[in-house]
């Protein structure tokens, strides 16, 4: 059987905590997408971590790890994030890689930088960690796959054609150094050395895990809003971020998802530019920024503040259709603890009329939040186990966002560790 675990809004939604949650249960955990731009935070009997490109299985011992061949594959990062974990006392973990995913090389980065760089204020608000680039890369057909470091005769002719197109762009847009295929060669060599006795067919492996009748779980990186067709474009990352592209990004098919489980914050958070309706300013967002998450709301991997508003019916509404949810695990709802009223999105205000559907990006950047207010619960709700045990205003307020989102909320996290979770059937 295979679930997914996925973002409804932005991404930072606590999918980390979920997959490392129901990692229990599962026999491979799959990344599918994206690359070492954003990360999970995971707390649990080892300590706190940010994962950029592990999947969050690496804690448990049963679970194979599998880097999917629609990652955007930086493997000196992934090497420096397996020495991190086991210099903290977790075992080494088993990790598969596949060889059809493709690598991030250190040019994609400044890429990224001098783009970011010459682009100034209009600039995507990019983490610089080379996933446009490298995607950029991939469809145009001058991506290096990990299938092509064994090929020696290969990598010797590309690395020439590579540097010929780049060192134009370097010269002409950029005005930078030119670029060496000798240097090219040498990183990729060093590469193969570093990822050798990881590589595997995975979509073979994944097809025989399934004969087998192996729990996988498929682990996406941001959200719904962040997809590059579906979410707010230009401002999105590189690759489809939606449970569908999960069948692509590891090989498999697509009917073997069985559950879609879509992660929604119990408010809001970005990090990174674009329209974010529901967004607060000033020190109302300042006391959600320093309470939120896990230890403040600042990202996984860039560290910056993350952006914060209250929970957004409409675009979540919106995102979990887009992944086609079958559970939606509501996040981070003891943080809400300490507000006398708790405000809602439950519309859009664009030309004087109010939408509750998620529009195109030019409205979007129009719309007005309308809002709805709930009486806080003004009590601290971690540590409880069963959904009727909740204060009724707490319970009033998930009931409520369900009805708007029309998606069944199944698991509520009342805190960062891995036991902090209610169950709840519907």
């Amino acid at each position: 059987m295979v679930k997914a675990v996925v973002g409804a809004n932005w991404g930072d939604e606590g999918k980390g905590k979920i997959t490392d949650m129901l990692g229990k249960e599962a026999d491979i955990i799959v990344r599918f997408q994206g690359g070492a731009n954003a990360g999970h935070t995971i707390i649990n009997d080892y300590g706190k971590f940010a994962l950029h490109t592990l999947p969050s299985g690496v804690f448990y011992d049963h679970i194979t790890s599998i880097i999917g061949n629609g990652v955007a594959l930086d493997i000196p990062v992934l090497f420096k994030e397996i020495q991190s974990i086991i210099d903290r006392g977790v075992p080494q973990p088993k990790i598969l890689v596949s060889d059809r995913a493709q690598i991030v090389m250190s040019y994609h980065k400044d890429f990224d930088a001098y783009e970011e760089e010459r682009l100034a204020g209009k600039s995507f608000g990019s983490t610089k960690s080379g996933i446009a680039p490298f995607y950029s890369d991939k469809y145009a057909k001058i991506g290096f796959q990990v299938s092509e470091l064994f090929d020696d005769e290969l990598l010797k002719e590309k690395v020439v054609r590579v540097a010929e197109q780049k060192n134009v762009m370097l010269e002409h847009l950029y005005h930078k150094p030119s670029m060496s295929p000798d240097d090219l060669y040498k990183e990729l060599k060093e590469y193969k050395e570093m990822i050798e006795p990881y590589v595997c067919d995975v979509s073979l492996y994944l097809h025989n895990a399934l004969k087998e009748g192996k729990h996988i779980l498929l682990e996406g990186q941001l959200g719904s809003l962040k997809d590059p067709d579906h979410g707010i474009y230009p401002m999105v990352t590189s690759s489809s971020t939606l449970a569908a592209y999960g069948a692509i990004g590891a090989g498999i098919p697509p009917y073997e998802i069985k559950q879609i489980i879509t992660v929604c914050k119990a408010y809001s958070s970005a990090v990174g530019a674009g329209a974010f309706v529901s967004e607060v300013f000033g020190d109302e967002a300042k006391e959600l920024r320093h309470r939120g998450g896990d230890g403040g709301e600042y990202g996984a991997t860039t560290g910056r503040p993350r952006r914060v508003g209250w929970f957004d019916c409409v675009a979540s509404k919106y995102g979990c259709r887009m992944q086609g949810t079958t559970d939606v695990a509501f996040t981070v709802l003891d943080v809400l603890g300490y507000l006398d009223e708790i405000p809602v999105c439950v519309g859009y205000e664009i030309n004087g009329e109010v939408t509750t559907d998620f529009p195109v990006t030019h409205l979007l950047e129009k719309a007005k939040p309308v809002w709805k207010k709930f009486p806080g619960w003004k009590c601290d709700i971690r540590g409880i186990k069963k959904y009727e045990d909740l204060p009724e205003n707490c319970r009033n307020y998930i009931e409520f966002i369900e009805g708007q989102i029309s998606y069944p909320i199944t698991m509520i996290s009342n805190g960062p560790g891995r036991e902090d979770i209610i169950y709840r059937n519907k």
